[in-house]
């Protein structure tokens, strides 16, 4: 190639070499032809050559590393794994959904979108914060401090409405809104008995009712957000007594910012009471349901065996308003986010 340069900016006259200047257009389309036949095509950089994914809906399997949710036209499409389903978001958002079961069980999925596109499954790479203290048998609330953590966190005031449609436990929309109230204030507040004073920074505002609707669908999918965070009540899976969609924003450094977060009541299979009687038998108490799932909203995780002494346990039990107070461990846990 260099061969090939000097014969452009040389002439051979006779048995003597003259050296000629070629004109500026012409070194430069020399240095092009250099450029361009210099790169290693192994090298380069290629569009995406796989946007073969599947119709319908999507698993993290039909999604490799590096899938492009805009290159591959991926916005907008549902990606389930374990039947939780999610809506792929804009670049630079992330959507979480935690899900509280029937059975005792906290399931949780979440799918990230990088703001150049690139999709990624956060809590399958291990992302997520956990302080734990074990013990042999399920402690006391204010002696077990374990909690968890999920890369979210409300860095101004989480400004929310109630839908308009029916309430648990028959509710009125005014007696549904204080007690939703209560619920996320005994997050805010940082409310326990165990002596632990509040220093939660996290802050909340109730705006009042909407036309909207929380942006989970019947299948219990995270749909794509509607700018509004929703509390309502309705139909999802016959398993899943309460479900919290959240929605942020990338944060490099430091948690994601939250976006919007919706939790929606399972009113069609299971019956829940504001204050479980002695004759409770199968009935949610709606605050203790709701300061669990006011707990994922600014950013705590489910907690698994050993734990049932804390507002985060996977467990919502039934005719109980324990939950209502935080343990220890939920304590800290929003410390060490606010």
């Amino acid at each position: 190639m260099k061969s090939r340069l000097r014969a452009l900016l040389r002439t051979r006259s006779g048995h003597g070499r003259r050296t000629v200047v070629l004109p500026l257009a012409a070194l430069a389309a020399g240095a092009a032809l250099v450029l361009t036949f210099g790169t290693n095509p192994a090298s380069a950089i290629a569009p995406p050559s796989s946007c073969t994914v599947p119709t319908g809906t999507l698993s993290p399997a039909d999604l490799p590393a590096g899938t492009s949710a805009v290159g591959c036209s991926l916005v907008g499409r549902v990606v389930r794994k374990n039947g939780l389903g999610v809506t792929v978001p804009a670049p630079g958002e992330t959507v979480s959904i935690s899900r509280t079961l029937a059975s005792g069980e906290g399931l949780e999925f979440e799918l990230a979108v990088s703001p150049d596109g690139v999709i990624t499954f956060p809590l399958e790479d291990g992302t997520s914060d956990v302080t734990t203290v074990e013990a042999a048998a399920d402690p006391a609330a204010c002696s077990d401090g374990k909690y968890s953590t999920a890369d979210r966190k409300e860095y101004g005031t989480y400004n929310w409405y109630i839908g308009d449609g029916a309430m648990p436990a028959g509710l009125t929309q005014s007696a549904a809104a204080h007690y939703f109230e209560d619920a996320v204030n005994n997050i805010t507040d940082s409310y326990n008995d165990c002596g632990l004073t509040d220093t939660v920074s996290a802050k909340e505002s109730y705006q009042g009712t909407t036309t909207y609707e929380a942006d989970i669908n019947s299948s219990g999918d995270c749909t794509s957000r509607d700018h509004k965070s929703t509390w309502d009540a309705g139909n999802l899976p016959s398993n899943t007594v309460a479900e919290t969609c959240a929605f942020t924003k990338s944060m490099p450094g430091v948690k994601n910012d939250l976006l919007e977060a919706d939790v929606r009541y399972n009113t069609s299979d299971y019956r829940f009471t504001n204050n479980p009687a002695s004759s409770c038998s199968d009935l949610y108490d709606v605050r203790s349901v709701g300061t669990h799932e006011a707990g994922h909203v600014f950013g705590l995780k489910d907690l698994g065996s050993g734990h049932a002494g804390l507002t985060m346990y996977k467990d919502s039990f039934t005719c109980s308003t324990a939950a209502r107070t935080l343990g220890r461990g939920d304590v800290l846990g929003l410390r060490s986010i606010y």
